[in-house]
């Protein structure tokens, strides 16, 4: 045993995460067990996959997991500085990776395209984030930006910050999605109403809000869709 906890040879078998994951693959390890990779090493009295399910239980979801700081990682015991910078690295990698397509020419054709391309970036948030993607005339994803950070339960976003931003990268029209950090992608009233006003915008000044999606936990309702703009 080393002086940063149990190793993997003082781990009993079914405990190994990494010999697992050469067995059966990453799909088929918990949560835990994932983390436990990226952590390395446990205490002298907990395996890496022990601190890690006590992490998950404090935090009580995974997905709270993207907001947590190194300084609040690190006030769960046996995860110190490094072990937390592993952490939010890996979880920055994943957040990288589901964005990596935005370097190949999208298209958008249906509400499940836009939608495919924002859900694992965005449900997990647990403030409200308004995303725009600018489109060209091909309907090519041109850029995608974050235009607004809410409380936990309101994003406030103007029309001009949308249309100047899609002046900017020459957009033809304009996808628009924000989360609900509840999971329940439900539009409120005032979603409907800020999706009107934007709309009528558009209209204006020539550059077409296709859609509005609210995303939520592996859920998403498309304004289009529903009638509601």
């Amino acid at each position: 045993m080393d002086s940063q906890g149990l190793v993997l040879r003082d781990i009993p078998h079914e405990e190994r995460p990494r010999e697992r994951m050469i067995q059966n693959g990453a799909s088929a390890l918990s949560h835990a067990e994932l983390l436990a990779i990226l952590l390395r090493t446990g205490t002298q009295r907990e395996s890496a996959v022990r601190v890690a399910e006590r992490l998950l239980k404090q935090v009580g979801n995974i997905r709270h997991l993207v907001d947590m700081t190194v300084d609040e990682m690190t006030q769960i015991k046996g995860i110190g500085p490094a072990k937390a910078i592993q952490l939010k690295a890996g979880i920055e990698l994943g957040r990288r990776l589901s964005r990596a397509t935005m370097n190949e020419k999208i298209t958008i054709r249906k509400p499940s395209d836009a939608a495919d391309l924002l859900m694992e970036q965005m449900r997990y948030l647990q403030k409200e984030h308004f995303v725009c993607l600018f489109l060209n005339t091909k309907n090519h994803v041109l850029q995608q930006e974050t235009l607004s950070m809410g409380s936990l339960n309101a994003s406030i976003v103007h029309p001009r910050e949308i249309f100047r931003a899609a002046i900017k990268c020459s957009s033809a029209s304009v996808i628009c999605a924000h989360n609900h950090p509840s999971g329940d992608p439900t539009p409120s009233p005032e979603d409907i109403q800020l999706t009107q006003r934007l709309v009528e915008a558009g209209n204006i000044i020539g550059i077409e809000v296709l859609d509005h999606l609210v995303i939520g936990d592996q859920r998403y309702i498309s304004l289009k869709e529903q009638g509601l703009m």
